[in-house]
């Protein structure tokens, strides 16, 4: 049975055509020139709907990857799970989907080998196309031939009453692609939301299932909350419904860990810098390094500590030496600051690539874990009396020197003189 759709037509909602990319604009104008549908749909209808800048700009049309390329010859075919369009306009792309729909048994290719990818390519129409996104406040349509929104699963509903709520059964949805469940938690924290009741639920009856997700794509997720500054809220949230330790290969986060990345997020909020992979690493891990160290006297034993504390969550996430380096520097950093000033070695390591940002590191660390401000302000009275007028912290370039002399070369030929002047 076919559901009518809500139509919100133009002279009822802001969206303008000027606020679309022109690229974007080109494709959709092509698509409707000869015939087909041609729709924006998901976060970009959303977000415009908000008054939020979309990140990018999603086409959904009844014209097959095969029509599209013929009508677009900067159009590349990509994906075999899921068969897109990507036409290229420079270094710019417009992604093109086709309305898919649910596979039905007799669809199905006989050879069983064949059904995972044979299932994600079944064309559909709109209704059929949106009954499959994840959320209803995802699964807007909006017809560059009418300018109207359209909604067949009560996004707009939704929308209006800040929820985010899952499309059909929350507990066949999550068990689909128990990701849906942390997607669920960051679509609140970005946006502000609260989340259906069932669609919670689930979460609590489902998170151990986010265990066997593919590490790669949690690992994407993860670093997306500290790129949007919500990794804080995401985490709490994702500790008290019991997501967080299957999520992250059993990691557990105390309370100083969470205002920890609470700060870090008020950073990004400000408009500083989000953090950098190895950063969010030394972030997860500074409280139970600080806890675990807090007896140590040298360096050289809280050396293996960090490394012990980094390489479980490295090696399930398949996280590159090169980062599991960075956060470890970050994390020895924080040991040397919390030592305080006038330490051995302390020169040398002032002009290492992890003293700047291993100082804004500790900086946030005593904020979240509320050990006052005295050490910080002796660390900062310490580096004005110590810093050179022409030199920073780490990771800027070292004073300029006087040129240097050129070695006379022993023995040779003399170079002739055009040679030398090259």
């Amino acid at each position: 049975m076919t559901n009518l759709p809500i139509i919100l037509p133009r002279a009822e909602h802001h969206i303008s055509r000027k606020q679309f990319d022109e690229m974007t604009l080109k494709v959709l104008y092509r698509l409707r020139g000869q015939n087909f549908k041609a729709y924006l749909v998901g976060g970009c209808v959303r977000d415009l709907l908000l008054n939020r800048i979309p990140k990018d700009f999603d086409v959904a049309t009844d014209a097959t990857p095969s029509q599209v390329k013929k009508l677009f010859r900067n159009c590349f075919l990509v994906g075999r799970r899921f068969r897109l369009a990507h036409i290229r306009f420079g270094s710019e792309v417009v992604e093109v989907a086709t309305f898919r729909r649910h596979a039905h048994a007799d669809d199905l290719p006989e050879d069983p080998a064949d059904h995972h990818h044979f299932r994600e390519n079944v064309f559909g129409t709109p209704e059929e196309d949106a009954s499959r996104r994840d959320f209803t406040i995802n699964a807007l349509f909006y017809d560059i031939d009418s300018f109207a929104i359209i909604d067949y699963v009560g996004g707009l509903r939704d929308l209006a009453e800040r929820r985010i709520k899952m499309i059909g059964d929350p507990l066949i949805r999550y068990q689909e692609d128990p990701v849906r469940m942390l997607r669920a938690l960051e679509f609140a924290a970005r946006l502000d939301f609260t989340l259906d009741p069932a669609t919670y639920d689930g979460i609590l009856h489902c998170a151990p299932l986010v265990a066997t997700a593919a590490p790669a794509r949690v690992r994407e997720e993860l670093q997306n909350l500290f790129r949007y500054g919500i990794a804080g809220a995401v985490l709490r949230s994702a500790s008290e419904t019991q997501l967080l330790a299957p999520l992250l290969g059993g990691y557990q986060a105390d309370e100083t860990t969470l205002r920890l990345l609470d700060a870090s997020d008020q950073r990004t909020a400000q408009g500083e810098p989000a953090a950098s992979e190895g950063f969010a690493l030394s972030l997860l891990f500074a409280s139970a390094f600080v806890q675990k160290s807090a007896k140590l006297n040298t360096l050289s034993e809280a050396l293996p500590l960090s490394s012990t504390l980094l390489a479980g969550h490295c090696e399930h996430f398949h996280i590159a030496s090169g980062i599991r380096h960075q956060a470890r520097e970050l994390l020895l950093a924080l040991f040397r600051y919390l030592r305080g000033p006038g330490q051995r070695g302390e020169k040398r390591f002032l002009v290492h690539a992890a003293a700047q940002p291993g100082f804004e590191l500790f900086r946030l660390y005593l904020a979240a874990s509320g050990e006052g401000d005295e050490l910080l302000n002796r660390w900062q009275q310490h580096l004005e009396r110590h810093r050179q007028p022409d030199t920073k912290l780490a990771g800027s370039e070292e004073t300029p020197k006087g040129p240097r002399k050129r070695k006379r070369r022993r023995g040779g030929k003399k170079r002739p003189a055009a040679a030398a002047a090259e």
